[in-house]
């Protein structure tokens, strides 16, 4: 039995592994990545170079290339104490314009290094180019634009540009998902060099949270509480479901691009919705006030504490980013309920159907129950949901789900859909193992 469950776990994992694999191979190998910018309303403000290094930006972003700029490389050169600040500000001043060459099929590449760049900036951008060049990374230089070609005026967003960009292949690409796919919270999340006080994980059986203001008392409420890390609440208790909470492990499932841009795909999952729930809660300051934030999600923002006197009042440190708590389920969520109840349903409904078609064969019963299976599996998922879809509508039921104003009608129409494939399969092998148990 052991090694049967171990073989079942292990073809799981793997099944899923092949599945992300032909994911990631269709959508950075057959998926056009200028689709990313189809409703991107930052892109459509950009203009001239300003929008060509927002792409690379995005495609760097979303796993498609790693991208580094000239300013970017002189400030590592300072930092590293390569290079004075002084020779830094002079070497990013690259010359506006650069000449041009043809290469064999007559297209126009402008050259790397200008003439009129400063000494300086030739022997930084040299450096920049071999630095980069042995990593396999290409080259970028954009010139700058104007206005009109009489006008000394850039144009916006038409600053002079250098950058080195690399494709990332898709082994490495699908290496670095799955290794950075776990994230364990630890005091050392927060870089070394902020001084943040001492590292450590608090225990405590009291959450501070809860505590009453005019009692003092605080019920017991056990949680793990970290400095140096990236929540500052690690685990922590509540009424509720499932009671027992925690930050120490975050899954990292991909960054959406369409939806919920820019926001990675496990958060977008988990994520309440629906209206805001106010209620009256006390900050780590002790300043009390009906709000909607949850305490318990706070993240670390650095210097965020003295942003403002609203977020000072209210935080004694730079754990400052929280979420909100929101009056409707997750989109997970609502999947688990749909889910569940559509598992009830289909084996509440396929099994004595199944056994009523067995004992019935030929006759009628069978007959209809044969006839629905044939539909549910001839015709294409989609076909049903839409034909179903139609006839709740008719019947007043609606077809999407409101998270504002939950009912019970806004259930029914996914839950039928997801049971009936369900149904049908049960009813079909059912009838057939009895039948074949009949007959020996």
């Amino acid at each position: 039995m052991g090694k049967y469950l171990l073989r079942r776990i292990l073809h799981g994992v793997i099944s899923i592994l092949a599945v992300v694999a032909i994911v990631m191979i269709l959508l950075y190998s057959l998926t056009d990545r200028e689709k990313i910018f189809a409703s991107d309303a930052i892109f459509s403000k950009k203009s001239s170079n300003q929008r060509v290094t927002y792409k690379y930006e995005q495609w760097e972003k979303y796993g498609y290339m790693d991208y580094v700029t000239y300013n970017e490389y002189l400030i590592s050169k300072v930092n590293s104490g390569e290079m004075t600040e002084e020779d830094r500000k002079e070497a990013v001043n690259i010359a506006e314009v650069s000449e041009s060459t043809e290469d064999e099929n007559g297209n126009k590449i402008i050259n790397i290094i200008a003439e009129d760049d400063p000494d300086v900036a030739k022997a930084a951008i040299q450096e920049f180019i071999d630095t980069y060049s042995e990593q396999g990374y290409s080259f970028v230089r954009l010139n700058a634009e104007y206005y009109s070609r009489r006008s000394k005026k850039l144009a916006k967003g038409g600053k002079q540009v250098l950058f080195a960009y690399r494709d990332k292949p898709l082994v490495s690409r699908f290496g670095s998902y799955l290794a950075n796919i776990v994230e364990l919270d630890t005091i050392h999340d927060i870089d070394d060099s902020i001084d943040i006080g001492e590292r450590k994980l608090t225990y405590t059986l009291h959450d501070p949270l809860y505590t009453d203001q005019e009692t003092g008392k605080t019920p017991f409420s056990p949680a793990v509480i970290g400095n140096g890390t990236t929540h500052k609440y690690l685990l922590y208790t509540d009424s509720k479901f499932p009671f027992i909470h925690q930050n120490l492990i975050t899954l990292h499932l991909g960054t959406s691009y369409s939806l919920n841009k820019g926001v990675d795909v496990w958060e977008t999952m988990t994520a309440t919705q629906g209206k805001y729930i106010m209620r009256t809660i006390t900050y780590p300051t002790g300043l009390t006030e009906s709000s909607a934030d949850n305490l318990h999600t706070a993240t670390y923002v650095e210097e965020s504490h003295d942003l403002s006197a609203a977020i000072s009042d209210r935080f004694v440190d730079d754990y400052t980013n929280v979420q909100t708590l929101k009056s409707s389920k997750s989109k997970i969520g609502f999947s688990f309920v749909i889910g569940i109840i559509a598992t009830i349903m289909a084996y509440g409904l396929g099994i004595p159907l199944g056994i009523l078609m067995a004992r019935k064969k030929d006759k009628l019963a069978d007959k209809l129950g044969t006839i629905y299976i044939v539909f549910i599996i001839a015709v294409p998922s989609l076909a049903y949901i839409f034909m179903f879809q139609a006839i709740g509508r008719a019947a007043g039921l609606p077809s999407t789900m409101d998270i504002t104003h939950e009912s019970w009608k806004m259930y029914v129409l996914p839950i039928v859909s997801l049971a009936l494939p369900s149904i049908a399969n049960l009813m079909k092998w059912l009838r057939r193992y009895m039948i074949d148990q009949m007959n020996s």
